[in-house]
């Protein structure tokens, strides 16, 4: 147990917040530097404190601490860590590394207790210090370059005096870690209240002190301890954050990229899409096809305005209800509605909308049946001929924009052999180079029939169209894109 350090009442200069100069410790700088404190707070006494040799907020791993013994180093308590065995250290922004690291001890009694003896870091620097006596003082103290916050356990929390008998003795820290959800938090405690420190641990602080056990060398690298592990414990967050939302793009990849049902069909099937750069990672795009019992085949591509987990949960509930509604037999108009109905009832707010193309190709495939909601209309090539749009004349609202709307089915004729690409407008609200204008959909007529004339099909086709599309942008198109492409030959 190390020997207790008188109680003074210096605290450094550096309460203030402001950066100052690393004087010697113990040396007259170093004198000349601390001065009375204003916010009820305790200083420096320890002009001898020794440095601690290594520093883990701005290294790695683990403090030289001779009190561990031969060949261990000493956590905050005692408990040994095997020498160079690296303890994890999350990268620190770039601009959350200030040159001295900033304690904030939060305790209410000025007379001299807890005991806050001088700190230095690894390099020999002041820790500098900031002190509050209530929790409404911390909050004004608690700026981004405070790096750890000592809490007296003792200290009353909101609402409730000292003395109080309340049940939950730990209602001062969660209030604490609530106020600072960012930062590595110290527990202070009682010499004989270890329990009530390692429950303070469990509920989210990064390690305790005893009170009577203080002095600037084993403060010190606490402080040091608490943060780094606090870093760790955030860039572990994070990666699991990262997973899960991994794993949440998977299932929504899954929804909303399907595997097309075209048993028995002759017709060829290909696919591409590309997330906008702003998220990298699936939007509201969606697509479909399915062929049903009488053989005709039913195509779909989607998008639901806007980009996020939820748009792109509505665009799988959008792309599952009309899969069902087609294999039931639906097609045209009332399909298109009880669409309409399943997109009122589960999106969020009455601003949501989602624009559909719908093609249904009959058994023989030389003829279908085209429904526009908002969309934009499918391109068609033939052999010996320039690719053309389908006619787009009866293009009705987009779903959720007006009530009991009505979305006309238009025949059309497409041949012996064709190729249909149905696409969203991301394909086409690309920039082409530096100029601002748009590519369009003549430009995406342009690019298609030059790819074809090359012999280009399939997947092959759509993936140079979709990079020479983002190469013409100068870079990720900042909308998602989604293409389908069916083909006939005879």
């Amino acid at each position: 147990m190390s020997v207790p350090v008188p109680r003074q009442r210096a605290i450094p200069a550096a309460e203030s917040g402001q950066a100052q100069a690393a004087p010697q410790a113990g040396g007259p700088a170093a004198e000349a530097d601390r001065e009375p404190s204003t916010g009820g707070g305790r200083g420096p006494v320890s002009a001898d404190a020794p440095a601690d040799g290594t520093a883990m907020p701005h290294g790695s791993g683990t403090p030289d601490d001779r009190s561990a013994g031969p060949g261990r180093s000493a956590s905050p308590h005692g408990a040994g860590v095997p020498d160079g065995l690296a303890v994890p250290v999350a990268p620190a922004p770039a601009d959350a590394a200030p040159a001295n690291l900033t304690l904030l001890v939060i305790e209410d009694d000025p007379a001299g207790s807890p005991i806050v003896p001088e700190m230095l870091d690894s390099a020999g620097r002041p820790i500098r210090l900031r002190t509050a006596r209530n929790l409404t003082e911390a909050g004004r103290l608690l700026t981004d370059d405070v790096h750890c916050i000592l809490l007296d356990l003792a200290l009353p929390a909101p609402g409730r005096s000292a003395g109080d008998g309340g049940e939950d003795e730990l209602a001062v820290l969660r209030h604490v870690l609530e106020l600072a959800p960012r930062h590595a938090v110290l527990a202070l405690t009682a010499s004989g209240d270890a329990e009530r420190g390692a429950e303070a641990v469990r509920v989210g602080a990064q390690d305790y002190l005893l009170r009577d056990e203080l002095d600037g060398r084993l403060l010190s690298r606490a402080i040091r301890y608490a943060v780094e592990r606090k870093r760790s414990d955030t860039a572990e967050r994070r990666l699991t954050e990262s997973k899960l939302r991994a794993q949440e793009n998977a299932r929504l990849e899954r929804g909303l990229l399907p595997t097309p049902l075209l048993e028995g069909s002759s017709l060829r099937f290909a696919a591409r899409y590309r997330p906008g750069r702003s998220r990298a990672l699936l939007g509201g795009d969606f697509y479909d096809t399915v062929r049903t019992p009488d053989g005709t085949v039913h195509a779909m591509i989607g998008d639901v305005c806007g980009h996020g987990p939820d748009e792109a949960a509505l665009g799988v509930e959008l792309r599952i209800a009309w899969r069902a509604l087609t294999l039931a037999g639906l097609c045209g108009d009332q399909l298109l509605s009880t669409l309409q109905q399943v997109l009122e009832h589960e999106r969020d707010n009455d601003e949501i909308f989602a624009t559909l193309c719908t093609v249904d190709i009959a058994p023989d495939g030389r003829r279908a049946g085209l429904c526009l909601a908002g969309h934009p209309a499918p391109l068609i090539a033939r052999p010996g001929r320039t690719p053309e749009l389908l006619p787009y004349d009866n293009n009705g609202p987009a779903l959720g924009l007006l009530p009991r709307a009505r979305w006309p089915r238009t025949q059309v004729e497409l041949g012996a052999e064709w190729n249909l690409m149905l696409y969203t407008d991301g394909l086409i609200e690309g920039h082409v180079g530096d100029t601002g204008e748009r590519l369009g959909q003549e430009g995406m007529l342009a690019l298609v029939r030059h790819r074809l004339d090359q012999g280009l099909s399939g997947e092959e086709l759509l993936r140079t169209t979709v990079d020479e599309v983002r190469d013409l942008n100068g870079g990720e198109l900042t909308d998602d894109v989604a293409v389908v492409l069916l083909n006939r030959t005879s």
